[in-house]
Parts: structure tokens; sequence; C-alpha cells
């Protein structure tokens, strides 16, 4: 029987292979982005093994305890498996334990329990995960459910058998209860944005009685001691084990309580871990399945369902179901436990511009729980947050939360109180919270004059003031939905103007300039410099997200426009390097050689598809093609800058598709150039949308005709509307550009100062 067991299970980990090779979990890396490092990224993303949204991620451990980079393709040794909240390597992490087995001599030290592996002898799947642990000759599994997961440890013969439970420094405790081979424990290890009554309690059950059991005090092993409250606490179990027994260890995690981890853990139910695995398979297939891609370029296909993985990973959830079914949460903001959702780990700096425009699009049932967790974000603190990890940090610019908001109701989202947001937005416009992101820092100077000025001690001033006017215009555009009158959303359509305050124009470029009115006459617009938030000038003068034309009128019109756009990428990549000290935005600039186009950071993102609004579409089509094809690929070094919570990956969702959100909180999809021959995707309405390219290919990425349901359709963009209510889009692509489709004025997309 055990022989049987054993080949079923052979046969279930070979068969999403064998039999199941076109379903879209299979293509997905989880790894895509890992070979990254302080210096360089590649995407700065670890495998995270989760359910879509999970509250809890796992991962295998690399880095040392407190290491932002936990996973580093290029290591050689595991020294657990981590139940990781962390969004990125500069947010660092919270909530976090290590669970590691080892053989042979006892140690705790993270260093002495580490293992050798490869990567020969390691499977990665977003559901699943397997490795193999040379030194200890010991194989760990792991397959999670939201906020549960289950292990499975297959031993060697031995009497030294055992699993470490590391629950890290900074305030810890662990006890061993060996009558229920139980263990359970706390972390309050952070890295900032918690209440001071924060903790993650979790709960760790086992299939098999104790032999050993001991707690760890600040790296002080003490033997049939069953209880630890330290700095630093851990515990240690052994077990006698034969060769290939395997011991199961049922994990869970709350940060309410002790009794609700047990209830977490009841997601497990009595499932066989393959059975969790295949519900966890059946979870990610439903939702990356939501786009179904037809192509024979296997490389784009694997590249596409990565980034789709990464696009629903955050902002996690935050949230739980207590005793009665009902959902409940522990507040980041305020300490209490509240009915209601909650959510986390995004920066709306990054995600506003497509991750929040790519769930509100294909998955609106989601995004609607996460407008109802903005709401609750505000009733416990006052302000929508900026950058949550897992309440208010402060980092990053902007006040991207009205764009969020906007988009949604602007989209159709419904059934969540939208007058309560209207008031945060309006609240959050006018102040700031002070040592946090949320609200907005320099807001006086940028209400009284217009701008945020650059010698007032207040950092990336004029990246703030570009920021400020699109949400301003995402705010009077909600208000305009909802009816507002103009006595009281008119401030914020004359705001949304105030890009203009910092445009210098002998420069056709937006500069620093202080409080007098001048501008800096030292302005060099390749320096990454003070006016600027993680790149320059040439990244920062195109976020006029809301008024394209605006801006190409303000630059002398459409041929000085491209000729500034063309500029991007024509300026050598090292120009302005020696402005600052070395951040790694600017070598991931460097090193790809594309000018100053730098994709692996946020704000010139959206960029290549203004040529859309100044009558050479043809161009967006071509860079937008080369992006894709230069920039990204589903390897280890598979990003050329930071993922960024789903940004940069929903970046490629979208392109991929065909077109992308340049100004979320318009109805609005500026077109690029289709990647694939095929893509339908399937809407919660129960409508599809289809999108065919049957001649597209490597050269063939210039858009010779379109039909949108049968129709000749000659517009840049296409709405949301047409796209929710049904849509046939049928590309007719070629090598060669047409350089008259799309080049009416009537063409152009959305801009603020023509509509």
């Amino acid at each position: 029987m055990a022989f049987l067991r054993k080949l079923a299970g052979l046969f279930w980990l070979f068969a999403p292979l064998a039999v199941c090779a076109q379903e879209p979990v299979d293509y997905v890396n989880p790894l895509m982005g890992t070979m990254s490092k302080y210096e360089l990224s590649t995407g700065n993303t670890y495998p995270v093994i989760a359910r879509p949204w999970g509250m809890n991620f796992w991962a295998p451990q690399t880095g040392k305890m407190g290491n932002g980079w936990l996973y580093t393709y290029t290591a050689d040794k595991i020294r657990g498996f981590k139940q990781t909240h962390q969004p990125s390597p500069w947010m660092n992490d919270y909530g976090q334990f290590a669970i590691m087995p080892i053989t042979g001599s006892l140690t705790f030290d993270q260093d002495e329990r580490a293992s050798w592996f490869s990567h020969k002898a390691e499977i990665a799947k977003p559901y699943y995960y397997k490795v193999y642990l040379a030194d200890h000759d010991v194989t760990t599994e792991i397959t999670p459910t939201e906020r549960a997961a289950m292990f499975r440890f297959t031993f060697p013969e031995t009497d030294s058998a055992y699993v470490v439970i590391d629950a890290f420094d900074r305030g810890s405790y662990v006890k061993v209860i060996p009558s229920e081979n139980k263990i359970i424990g706390f972390t309050t290890r952070n890295s900032g944005g918690v209440p001071e009554n924060f903790k993650n309690y979790f709960v760790i059950h086992f299939d098999k009685p104790f032999t050993y059991q001991a707690t760890v005090a600040d790296s002080i092993i003490r033997e049939d001691e069953l209880e630890a409250d330290e700095n630093h606490a851990g515990a240690i179990v052994g077990f006698r084990t034969k060769r290939g027994e395997e011991i199961h260890a049922r994990v869970a995690s709350s940060f309410i309580s002790f009794e609700q981890a047990e209830r977490n853990l009841n997601e497990l139910g009595n499932d066989s871990f393959d059975c969790v695995a295949e519900k966890g398979r059946t979870a990610w297939n439903d939702v990356l399945g939501r786009i179904e891609v037809e192509d024979d370029n296997i490389d784009n296909l694997r590249t596409f369902y990565s980034c789709l993985y990464r696009s629903v990973l955050f902002p996690r959830a935050f949230y739980e179901i207590d005793g009665d079914g009902q959902i409940v949460h522990y507040s980041p903001y305020d300490g209490g436990v509240h009915p209601g959702y909650m959510f986390t780990d995004t920066g709306f700096w990054d995600t506003f511009r497509s991750l929040f425009p790519l769930l509100n699009l294909a998955y609106p049932s989601m995004s609607i729980k996460m407008q109802e967790g903005l709401i609750n974000a505000y009733k416990q603190s006052g302000y929508l947050p900026e950058w949550a990890s897992p309440g208010h940090r402060n980092i990053m610019i902007g006040n991207n939360s009205a764009s969020v908001v906007a988009d949604a109701y602007v989209k159709g989202l419904r059934g969540y109180d939208i007058e309560l947001l209207w008031e945060a937005l309006k609240h959050g416009a006018n102040n700031h919270l002070e040592g946090t992101a949320s609200g907005r820092v320099g807001y006086q100077y940028y209400n009284d004059i217009g701008y945020v000025p650059d010698n007032v001690d207040i950092r990336h001033s004029t990246a703030r003031t570009l920021e400020y006017a699109y949400n301003d215009w995402t705010i009077y555009t909600l208000g305009k939905a909802l009816g507002k009158p103009e006595s009281e959303i008119g401030i914020y359509a004359q705001r949304a103007m105030n890009y203009k305050n910092v445009y210098l124009p002998n420069r056709r470029l937006m500069a620093g300039r202080d409080d007098r009115g001048v501008f800096d006459p030292d302005f060099n617009p390749a320096d990454w410099s003070w006016p600027f938030c993680e790149g320059n000038s040439w990244h920062w003068s195109f976020c006029v997200f809301h008024d394209p034309q605006g801006l190409i009128d303000l630059m002398g019109g459409d041929d000085m426009f491209n000729a500034m756009m063309d500029s991007v990428f024509t300026i050598p990549s090292n120009e302005g390097m020696q402005s600052r000290r070395m951040i790694h935005e600017m070598r991931e600039m460097q090193v790809m050689n594309m000018g100053q186009y730098a994709h692996g950071n946020q704000p010139i993102q959206h960029m290549t598809y203004l040529y859309n609004y100044s009558k050479q579409p043809w161009k967006a089509q071509y860079r937008v093609r080369e992006i894709m094809d230069k920039l990204y690929s589903p390897a280890a070094d598979g990003y050329c800058g930071d993922e960024d919570n789903g940004q940069t990956s929903a970046w490629y969702v979208f392109s991929a598709m065909g077109f992308y959100p340049v100004c979320p909180g318009s109805d609005e999809y500026v077109i690029g150039s289709p990647l694939f021959r095929k893509v339908s995707l399937q809407l919660e309405n129960g409508n599809a949308i289809t999108i065919s390219a049957p001649n597209n290919g490597r050269q063939n990425r210039y858009i010779e005709s379109l039909t949108v349901d049968g129709k000749p359709y000659e517009k840049n963009y296409v709405t949301h509307g047409i796209l929710t209510g049904g849509a046939d889009l049928i590309f007719t692509m070629d090598s060669q550009p047409n350089k008259l489709r799309g080049t009416d004025v009537e063409d152009a997309p959305y801009s603020f100062s023509k509509n």
C-alpha cells in the first residue's frame, strides 16, 4: 500500500505537466524576478506560495533574519521556510516566523541549520513548493490556503530528526504542548506601520508525537522547558523516523488571537496534503483562467501568466472569519478588532497606474472588497493610506488613493459607501498625517501658490506637484460622477492644471521652482535630483496622465512633443548618472540601453502610449512591443527593475492584450500592440472580450487595421463600456506602420483640456 501511495503521489506531481499542460497555472514561474540584489533589481521578488490575495504567504528563506532579500536565486542555502507578509525588500516584513527541518546535530542557529539546495531539486508552483535539503537528507513540501498551510517533511532513517520553529527577534513567544503534538507562539517583529499591541499568533500541529522538545531563549536551547517569552524565542521538537517517513505539520496564524489562529487552521479541514494542493491548483486556475491566451510562443505565455500571477497577490487580504462566520479584521491603524474587510501591502504610487485598473476590469468583485477595506482604514485612522504595510508608512509620494477610489467608481463598481470615500478624498487633499505619506506633504504650498517649491525642505517637490494635479483631476472627476455641485468640486478642476506651474518653457520640460517663482538655474533634465522622485525630468515631464493634449500644447504642438518623446530614447543612458549617489533604479536604466527610458521604475511606464495623442500611434506600437520583447522574460532575471506589488506585471498583462489605462479615472484604455494571436477575457458580468490578431508575430507589431464588433475602428482607444459590454476586437497586423490610421484629431484619447 505504501508503494501504491507513493506511486499515486508521483503521478499527481507530474500530472500537471503531462495531462494539464495547457492550464494557466502551469505556465507560471514563481522564481521570475528572484535574481535580484540591493545593487540591481531584476524584479526584487520572492517565490510566493499562496492563494490569490492570500493573507499569508510562504517562501523558502535563503537570506538571514531581517534581510529584505529573503530569497535570492543565486543563493546556495536555505535557512528555513518562512511565513511572510513582505511586499518588497525595501518595505521588509512583518508577522513572520520560520520552520526548518534538520537532522543530525541539534542546532537553532540560522547559519548552522542552513542546508545546501539546488534549483534542479526544487519545484515552485503558486500552490505548491518542494525542495531537497541536501545537508539533512530531508525533502520539504508546502501547500497553502488563504490563512493556513500544510507541510510534508520526508525524513531519512534517524533518531535525530528535528523541526526548528524560529519566531524571530524583537519580541516573540513559543509554547510546546507535547500532549497535543502542538506548538503555539507569536511574533511581533515588524518594519513599522503597526500599533503597539501588534502580534501574529501561530499554531502548528504535527501528526506524530515528539520524542524531544525544547524551547530556545535568545540562542540558548533549553531542553524540556516548554515555554519561552523572550526577545528571540524558538522551539525544537524531535522525532525518530524511518527512511522515507513523512511527517505533516498543519500551520495557521492570526493577527487576532490564538483562538482565531486555531479557527483559521480549519481551512485545511481533514484534507490530505495532495488534496489541499489540488484545491490550490484549482483556485489559481480559476483566477488566472479569467484570461485565456492562445499562441505558439511558449515563452510569451510563461511571461504573461507569471505576470498575471504577480498581479493577483497584492493588496493582500488582512481579514479573517470569526466563530460566527463573520468577516473581521485586526486593525493595523488603531489596534482594535473590527467587522468588515481590510487589505494591505500595496503602495498606490506604484499600483494606481495599472494594477488597480486591471482588478477593476477583470476582478471587480475583489476590487469592491478593497474599496470597503479603504473605508475601514479611513474610519480607523482618519486617512486613506498611500503606502500600507500593514498600516500607514512614510514612503513614496502623491495622493493616489484618489485615483484608486475614482477609477473604481468610474468603471462601474458599486455596493460600498462612496460618500464616505468622497469625504476621505477631500480630507486627504487638504491635510497630511504627520510621520506618514498619507494625505499630502506640502499641501499648504500647493494649495496657496499652485505648486510645491523646491526650496522649502520638501523633497520631490516637482514630482509631488505633478501627482497632486492628477490626483485633483480624479477628485473632480469623481465629484462630477457623484453629482456634486461646482461650488464643491470646481477648485479641484482648477488645481488639476497646476502641472503647468512647474513647466519650464525654454527647456520644454518640468523643473524645480522656488517659492518666489524662480526655476532652478542649474537645471539639467538628466539629473536624478531633488525635485524628482526616483527619476529625472525626462521621466517626470510626461506625467500628465489626465491632460496629454495640454502638455502637447505646452511643448509646442505635435511635432515638438514627438521630438521630445523621441529624445527620451536617444539621450545616452549614462547622462546624469553622476548627479547623485547611485541608486539601483539608475543602474537599471543604464544597463537596459534604451536611453533615458526607465521602465524598471513606474513614472515613465505609460509614456510610450502618449504617441497615440500626438498623431504617431505607430511609434507607440513599436515601443510597446520593444519593451515587452526586450525587458520581460519568464526567467529569474525576468524584470528590468522592481516588480512593485503587481504594477510592472500588470503593465505587461494589459500591454500584451493590446491596450493600457494611461489615465485611471477615465473610462478609456489606450491602444498599443497586442502580443498574442488571441486573448479571451471572461468578465464577471457574463460577457467576454475577445482580442484576435491572427497574423501576429515578432515582426508584425504594427496595426494595419482594427475592427470592433465587426466595424472598422480608427480611434486610438477603447472605452470600458465597449469592453464590458462584450467586445470582439480583431487586429490586422503588419511589419510596416500604417501612418494614416489613428491620426485624426478625434482619434486621440481623453485629455482634460479638450473634453
